[in-house]
C-alpha cells in the first residue's frame, strides 16, 4: 500500500466536507452568539462534548451493526448508507476512499439535525448542533491522521494505539471511541 497516495486520496474526500460543514458552523455561530452569547457558547461547548458519546454510539451500534438489504425502503436505505461505508473500511483500513465520510454520506443527517434545532426556536440548540457538527469534522481528521500519520503527541499516540487495535484481529468488538476512549472505559468496551 502506498500510504502517501492513499492519504492524498483521503484528504481529497475530507477537504470538501471540512469546508462545507465548517462554513455552515461558523455562519451559524456568528448568527447565534450575538442573539444570546452565554446560551450559544454553552450550546456549542456541550455540542462538542456530546460528540464523543454520539460518536461512540454510532460507531458501536450503527457502523458495526448489520444492515442486510431487504424489501422495505428503510431497510434498503440503512443497507446502502452504512454497510457500504464502514465494513469496507475494516476490510481495507488504508484505502483512502474508505477512511472518512463525505457530505454525500452525512449531509442528510446534518441537515436533519440543523432543521430540528432551528425548528426548536432556541439559539442553544442551533449552537449545540454547530458544535456537534464541528466536532464531527475534527473526529474525521483524527481518524484520517491515525491511519496515515504518527504524531508524537501523547493524546494522539493513545488514540492511534486504541484505534489500530480496534482494526486488529481481536479488536473489532472493542475500542469504538475515536476522539476519546472515555465511553469505552465507561461501557467496558
Amino acid at each position: 500500500v502506498d500510504l502517501a497516495h492513499e492519504a492524498r486520496r483521503g484528504r481529497r474526500r475530507l477537504y470538501p466536507m471540512t469546508a462545507v460543514y465548517s462554513v455552515i458552523c461558523l455562519v451559524t455561530l456568528v448568527w447565534a452568539l450575538p442573539q444570546a452569547p452565554a446560551r450559544a457558547a454553552l450550546g456549542a461547548a456541550l455540542g462538542v462534548l456530546s460528540w464523543t458519546y454520539l460518536e461512540y454510539l454510532a460507531h458501536r451500534y450503527v457502523l458495526h451493526g448489520i444492515f442486510p438489504d431487504g424489501k422495505g425502503a428503510w431497510q434498503h436505505f440503512l443497507h446502502k448508507r452504512f454497510d457500504n461505508l464502514h465494513w469496507y473500511h475494516h476490510l481495507r483500513p488504508w484505502d483512502g476512499t474508505h477512511i472518512n465520510g463525505t457530505v454525500k454520506d452525512t449531509g442528510l443527517f446534518v441537515a436533519l439535525f440543523f432543521a430540528l434545532a432551528v425548528a426548536s426556536g432556541d439559539v442553544f440548540w442551533v449552537a449545540f448542533v454547530a458544535g456537534l457538527v464541528q466536532a464531527y469534522v475534527f473526529e474525521e481528521w483524527v481518524h484520517h491522521s491515525v491511519h496515515f500519520y504518527n504524531f508524537k503527541n501523547a493524546y494522539f499516540q493513545y488514540i492511534r494505539r486504541q484505534h489500530l487495535y480496534h482494526h486488529g484481529r481481536r479488536g473489532g468488538e472493542i475500542a469504538y471511541g475515536l476522539s476519546s476512549g472515555l465511553w469505552d472505559v465507561i461501557c467496558g468496551t
